[in-house]
């Protein structure tokens, strides 16, 4: 889709926005400075961003003592001047150049939580600026304080802040999920049960009929996710529930927002590739759709950017800025939304455990209750516990059909229980045969390698035989060759004696000769 560039009302600029289609915001003047993984709020009209990075370098805009500031209804950037709370303090330690950090209004305050700075500490920090006296600093909390981290989300639930997931200085991925409360300021740790999702940074959250927290999306270090998992907060709950629609990809660092039971995912991306839909999922009917699409190399297919829902001249649009695909970007971006339908009863999620219960009762009364002629008739004088309160023709069949109703959600909820146990069945099935093949190559390689070790064994014992030969071959010459020495020495001394026996011949001769 081309992008949209049109010149603009300012006094009634969003009546010229098509609905379902982002539109660039064309702005004069300065604006803030291009940056990805910021912090943006909307309240009041008002668009407040707060630090990011940008060429390897932490922002921040509270160092120059400025907050930057979009006004939607003027169209015009501003910024205002920030004090700190202690007035003998340094502004730069109460707010130090910050990035992937995350941020959320709460009465006339923005929150800080989280987030990588320079000097960052060991344990998570909460910030806020006062939107009213402009001073800021740092919230002291008490209890279970997480550790420090960035890429993680934020959900806010009545007056408590749900935390989950990111990457700690030390880069070490999370999963774990904490709790803060607002009107205490007290950290807690939050105990689940079932799978969660494994850890991730760089995904969503977001919370449904205050009662169900989402997550999803995200990566580790080497795989981007597509999956969606939800915590039920009664029950403390996670599963990880079948969802329809369209197909969505792995992809991480986009954003999200809600409105009403919709959640507005856009952006992100995989390291090589941004994404170009903006996602749609009902969070009652669990069913994804896609709202529009952009460009290549269009500033929203971006990781890092920021995304929020405002209220402009009485009608609900959602504003984007900021993220990085290749270059930095510090366009705003809005679309209209259409009016959207009548909110449905929301889905309740059940645990896995329930789920396959829900499933064996459904099967059970699906055969039971196969055709409404199956229901006894209705006594002559019904009545309701004994009250004299008669059935009317009307009420018993609103009975029936309700009943009816309720038995095609059951069996619904059956059609899509057999669905998911097929997939499960077909992902044991590939499990199997990848198990086969792997222990028929390990067999086989088990194989090749016993054949090279018996052939090695064979040789050596080749060679020792040879060389056992030589050994007794040189035995044989070593006594053959002592015999010969000992026979050496028997004709020397025999030779010695003949000698000798010679000299005394002579000797005696001698002695003769003298004599005369």
């Amino acid at each position: 889709m081309e992008e949209i560039r049109k010149e603009i009302d300012v006094g009634d600029w969003h009546s010229n926005l098509l609905h379902d289609e982002w539109t660039p915001l064309t702005v004069p003047g300065s604006r803030a400075s291009a940056r990805y993984k910021h912090a943006a709020v909307a309240v009041d009209e008002k668009l407040y961003i707060v630090g990011g990075s940008r060429n390897g370098r932490y922002l921040s805009d509270v160092q120059s003592s400025t907050c930057q500031v979009f006004d939607l209804r003027s169209l015009t950037w501003d910024s205002f001047k920030l004090i700190a709370e202690d007035g003998d303090g340094s502004l730069g330690e109460a707010f130090p150049a910050i990035s992937d950090h995350r941020m959320i209004n709460w009465g006339n305050r923005l929150l800080l939580i989280g987030g990588y700075s320079k000097n960052q500490s060991d344990n998570m920090s909460v910030r806020f600026i006062d939107l009213e006296t402009h001073l800021c600093g740092v919230v002291d909390a008490s209890g279970n304080v997480p550790v420090s981290r960035g890429g993680h989300s934020i959900t806010l639930v009545g007056s408590r802040v749900f935390v989950f997931g990111g990457e700690d200085k030390k880069r070490r991925l999370l999963n774990d999920l904490h709790v803060l409360d607002l009107e205490t300021m007290t950290w807690d740790v939050v105990e689940t049960s079932q799978t969660r999702p494994v850890p991730r940074f760089d995904h969503t959250a977001a919370t449904h009929s205050d009662r169900y927290l989402l997550i999803f999306g995200g990566c580790s270090h080497s795989i981007f996710f597509n999956d969606l998992h939800i915590l039920d907060l009664q029950t403390m709950e996670w599963s990880q529930p079948h969802v329809q629609g369209d197909d969505v990809t792995p992809r991480a660092g986009h954003a999200g927002i809600t409105i009403d039971e919709n959640w507005f995912i856009v952006g992100g991306g995989d390291n090589s590739t941004g994404c170009l839909e903006t996602l749609v999922l009902n969070m009652s009917k669990l069913v994804w759709s896609t709202s529009t699409h952009v460009g290549a190399r269009h500033p929203l297919a971006s990781e890092g950017l920021s995304v929020c829902s405002a209220s402009v001249f009485g009608e609900n649009i959602l504003v984007a800025f900021g993220g990085y695909n290749g270059k930095y970007n510090n366009d705003i971006f809005v679309m209209r939304l259409k009016p959207g339908e009548p909110s449905s009863h929301p889905k309740i999620f059940k645990s896995p455990a329930a789920a396959a219960a829900a499933a064996s009762v459904t099967a059970a009364y699906a055969i039971a209750k196969s055709d409404s002629s199956d229901f006894p008739p209705p006594p002559a004088n019904p009545t309701l516990n004994g009250t004299g309160n008669s059935f009317s023709g009307s009420n018993i069949r609103n009975t029936i059909d309700s009943i009816k109703e309720e038995k095609r959600t059951l069996e619904s909820s059956v059609a899509e229980t057999q669905v998911e146990n097929s997939k499960l069945r077909e992902k044991i099935d590939e499990v199997n045969s990848t198990h086969a093949e792997l222990s028929q190559v390990r067999t086989s390689q088990h194989s090749q390698e016993l054949q090279s070790v018996q052939g090695q064994l064979i040789s050596e014992r080749s060679r020792c035989f040879k060389l056992e030969a030589q050994i007794a071959e040189l035995q044989k010459a070593l006594e053959s060759g002592q015999s010969i020495e000992a026979e050496v020495e028997m004709l020397r001394k025999q030779k010695l004696a003949s000698d000798e026996r010679e000299d005394g011949t002579v000797k005696k001769q001698g002695w003769g000769w003298g004599a005369r």
